[in-house]
C-alpha cells in the first residue's frame, strides 16, 4: 500500500486576496518564516506562501457568503512546530505581528502535552499552531 508522506499543498478561498495578503504575510512569512510568489490560474490570480514541506495558497472566492466553520468544509488549520517552547515564540512573534493570537499555553484536554496558541484570519478561517506531542512522535516512530 503507498503511504501518504505529508500535505503537498492547501488551497484557502479569500473574500479579499488584497486584504488577506497582510495578514497572511505577518503570519506566514514574518512568525513562521514561509517564502511567497504569486501567479495566475484560471484567469485568478493565487498567492502562495511555501516552506521546505508544504505549500499555503490564497485564491478568490466566487461568491460572499463568507466562512462557516461548522458548515461542511474545513473546520480549522492547524500547524505544528517542534517544541512548546516554539509555539511560545510563535505567539509571541504573532502579537508583535500585529495578529490577534491567543497566548501559548497548555491544553491538557486534548493532551497531558498539547500547548497552542490561536487566531482568525481575515475571513473567519480558524487557525492554530500546536507542538509535536509526545503521542504524534510515539504513532510516527512505532507505526
Amino acid at each position: 500500500m503507498t503511504e501518504i508522506t505529508g500535505i503537498d499543498h492547501i488551497y484557502i478561498t479569500v473574500s479579499d486576496l488584497q486584504h488577506s495578503e497582510p495578514f497572511y504575510d505577518r503570519v506566514l512569512l514574518e512568525a513562521l518564516g514561509f517564502r511567497k510568489n504569486k501567479f495566475v490560474l484560471g484567469g485568478d490570480p493565487h498567492i502562495q506562501y511555501f516552506n521546505r514541506h508544504f505549500g499555503y495558497v490564497l485564491r478568490p472566492s466566487r461568491n460572499s457568503n463568507g466562512h462557516d466553520s461548522y458548515a461542511p468544509g474545513l473546520h480549522h488549520f492547524c500547524l505544528r512546530v517542534e517544541s512548546i517552547a516554539d509555539v511560545v515564540a510563535v505567539a509571541n512573534q504573532l502579537r508583535a505581528a500585529g495578529v490577534e493570537a491567543s497566548e501559548a499555553k497548555l491544553y491538557p484536554e486534548y493532551a497531558p502535552d498539547y500547548w497552542a496558541t490561536f487566531f482568525t484570519d481575515p475571513d473567519g478561517v480558524r487557525l492554530e499552531v500546536t507542538n509535536y506531542r509526545q503521542e504524534r512522535r510515539d504513532r510516527h516512530d512505532n507505526w
